[in-house]
């Protein structure tokens, strides 16, 4: 896999490390001489470590009991809806110096954070962090909403030593994911009607190709059916998770 190893015995340190909870894994990955782990929460939820720094994503008490999980470095948040903002959750997690990054919404509702809009970028917490469009073009509510309208929700690019890791947040596969350039790892919703079919979710990859696709927040979708769709392309690796 070029540049990107699976660490399956040095790292078990930092696995030990976790507090014991029920159906939580971990994968790790070089970079650039330290690791990088993936603790797979739930859902929309994931927790990354490197180089002695925490990054909470979409942090949700409903995943996880954040009193008894390590500290932030690093919380971003993709938008306000209620599986992925949560205050008290949040507030477990802060420490002195945590920083947080979130769209105009949820930093309206908690009442701090940085801003960040779509397409800007920031330096926090020693990581490179790029606000990707997240948002619903074929998927609307009754009356023609969209379930996600356009600038209110992000993705994230996160640059982890020369790793780049895209969480996208909900969204559907736009003109914006199809462009990104260089992702090693990216997180695509696939659950209808909020986000994307597995057919969505394949035709975003093709087009970006990350070396491993990860779906999430995929509810009760058929995940055998996006491996369907992939299978034959060697240059994405899909994994399954359980990211119900």
């Amino acid at each position: 896999m070029n540049k990107i190893l699976v660490l399956s015995v040095a790292l078990l340190a930092f696995a030990a490390s976790l507090p014991a909870q029920s159906g939580f894994k971990t994968d790790y990955f070089k970079a650039d001489g330290d690791s990088l782990g993936i603790t797979f929460i739930g859902h929309g939820t994931l927790m990354l470590s490197y180089g002695g720094k925490v990054i909470h994503i979409d942090p949700v008490g409903r995943s996880a009991d954040y009193a008894a999980l390590p500290k932030a470095d690093l919380v971003l948040v993709t938008h306000e809806h209620g599986d992925h903002l949560d205050p008290e959750a949040i507030a477990k997690i802060t420490k002195e110096g945590t920083q947080i990054i979130l769209p105009e919404e949820p930093a309206r509702q908690i009442g701090r954070g940085t801003v960040l809009k779509n397409g800007e970028t920031k330096s926090a917490a020693g990581f490179g962090i790029e606000a990707v469009p997240a948002y619903n073009i074929v998927n609307l509510r009754d009356g023609g909403q969209p379930y996600h309208p356009k600038g209110r929700g992000n993705g994230y690019v996160i640059t982890v030593g020369k790793l780049r890791v895209y969480v996208a947040g909900d969204t559907e596969n736009t003109p914006e994911m199809k462009a990104l350039k260089n992702i090693d790892i990216a997180f695509l919703p696939m659950n209808l009607p909020y986000t994307m079919t597995p057919a969505m979710v394949a035709d975003a990859a093709k087009a970006f190709r990350p070396k491993i696709l990860y779906p999430y927040h995929y509810g009760n979708t058929d995940v055998g059916e996006l491996t369907a769709l992939m299978k034959g392309d060697n240059g994405i690796e899909v994994r399954i998770r359980d990211m119900k």
